[in-house]
């Protein structure tokens, strides 16, 4: 990519305490998507609330100090962070693990050892839902303002 055009590429935010995984993962994401990546809940909270932010986080469950619960929790907490979806990646296949995660607000559930169609699958698809969750939002913010617009307008006239 040359150094003039800026990079338009969905950049994914991957967090994970496992060196092995954050390669794997970068080597199968590199070619379609901006990768930053995180072993710590403290770098992953302050990368998600840089410009430009994360359209998509993949998140291990369990990482030492935070686990990826109470990360995600952070995360769905802060109106900087809320929109942007997490899709969690571990080793547990529990059903009552991929609930908890969901419940917690994360879009997806990935269990380790990583599918790799599965994973480009599901990152494709979360980050055609969010673009269009961020159109409706902006098309929606838009209308709101016209509204307001044209409803002040008939309360001075009246």
């Amino acid at each position: 990519m040359s150094h003039d055009t800026p990079d338009t590429r969905p950049t994914i935010l991957v967090i994970d305490d496992a060196p092995e995984v954050l390669s794997q993962i970068y080597e199968l994401l590199k070619e379609r998507y901006r990768i930053k990546v995180s072993t710590t809940a403290d770098s992953a909270l302050r990368i998600a609330a840089e410009h430009p932010q994360p359209d998509l986080i993949l998140l291990d469950v369990l990482m030492p100090s935070m686990d990826g619960y109470e990360l995600c929790r952070w995360l769905k907490a802060d109106e900087a962070t809320r929109d942007i979806p997490v899709l969690f990646l571990t080793a547990r296949s529990d059903v009552a693990d991929e609930s908890h995660g969901l419940s917690l607000g994360a879009v997806d559930y990935i269990t380790k050892p990583i599918s790799p169609p599965i994973l480009l699958a599901r990152v494709r698809t979360h980050l055609q839902l969010k673009a269009a969750a961020d159109l409706l939002r902006e098309r929606t913010a838009l209308l709101e303002a016209e509204i307001a617009r044209r409803d002040g307008g008939r309360e001075r006239s009246s």
